[in-house]
C-alpha cells in the first residue's frame, strides 16, 4: 500500500470513527458491507445479521410504499372535496330550472371532470307537471318506475350507485354516448307524495366510478341538488 492510499484510508476510518451515523444511513454502503461479511463468512455459515436486515428492508420498503398510497389517497379526497364543493355553489346560483339544467350541462361537467351529466325526472305525483313539459339536454322524463327499473330490482335501495357501465347509454346519456364507461346514479327524494328524480354522472374512463368507493361527497352533492330542485317543484 503507496503512503497516498494509507492516508486516504486513514482519513476514511476516522471519519467513520467520528460519525458512524454516516454508515448507517447509506443502505447502499450497508449492504456492502454486509455482503463482504457473507463472502469472509464462508458458504457453510448462515448469517442470520444479513437475513434479519434484508427483511428490515423489505419491511421498510413496504411502508414506505404504503406511506405514499395513503397520501396520493388523501391528495385525491381533497381533490374530490374541492370539485365537489366548487359544483354545489354552481347549484345555488341558477334562478330557474332552465337555468340549472344548463348549468348541470356544462359548468358543472367541467367541475366535476365527467362526461355527462343527465338529470332524471319520473312522471306523476304532486308538483311534477310543470317540470315534465320542460325539453332541454339535460333532462330525461320518464315513466314511473323507471329509476328502479335502471338501477335494478330487488337490489337494497342505496342513495349513490357507483359501477361500470352496462346497457344502453341512449337510455339516459342521449345519443352519441358509446363512450360511456362507468356511472355514478344519486337517487333524488323531493318529498312526499313525490317520485323519485336522478342523477346521473357518466364517464367515459372504465374507473372513475367503481362500488368500492366512498360515496360521502356524492350524497351530499344530491341532497343539495334535491332542495335546489324543490324550489320549482308546485
Amino acid at each position: 500500500m503507496n503512503e497516498q492510499a494509507a492516508i486516504a484510508q486513514k482519513d476514511v476510518r476516522t471519519h467513520v470513527l467520528d460519525d458512524p451515523g454516516v454508515i448507517l444511513k447509506d443502505p447502499d454502503v450497508m449492504r456492502a458491507l454486509v455482503a463482504a461479511s457473507e463472502h469472509s463468512s464462508g458458504e457453510n455459515v448462515v448469517d442470520i445479521r444479513g437475513i434479519a436486515m434484508s427483511r428490515l428492508e423489505e419491511r421498510l420498503q413496504s411502508l414506505e410504499n404504503m406511506h405514499r398510497s395513503v397520501l396520493a389517497a388523501a391528495y385525491e379526497n381533497i381533490a374530490g372535496m374541492h370539485q365537489v364543493h366548487g359544483a354545489v355553489t354552481k347549484l345555488l346560483e341558477p334562478l330557474t330550472f332552465e337555468d340549472l339544467l344548463s348549468c348541470l350541462d356544462a359548468e358543472i361537467t367541467d367541475i366535476l371532470r365527467v362526461g355527462r351529466i343527465r338529470l332524471v325526472l319520473e312522471s306523476g305525483g304532486a308538483g311534477m307537471a310543470g317540470l315534465a313539459r320542460i325539453r332541454h339536454s339535460a333532462l330525461r322524463n320518464t315513466e314511473s318506475g323507471f329509476i328502479e327499473d335502471y338501477l335494478g330490482k330487488g337490489k337494497p335501495a342505496r342513495r349513490v350507485t357507483l359501477r361500470r357501465f352496462s346497457g344502453d347509454p341512449q337510455a339516459i346519456y342521449g345519443p352519441n354516448a358509446n363512450w360511456v364507461r362507468s356511472e355514478a346514479c344519486i337517487v333524488l327524494d323531493f318529498g312526499k307524495a313525490r317520485p323519485r328524480g336522478m342523477m346521473a354522472l357518466a364517464s367515459e374512463e372504465p374507473l372513475q366510478f367503481s362500488s368500492n368507493q366512498g360515496t360521502d361527497l356524492l350524497e351530499f352533492l344530491g341532497s343539495v341538488t334535491e332542495r335546489a330542485i324543490r324550489r320549482w317543484l308546485r
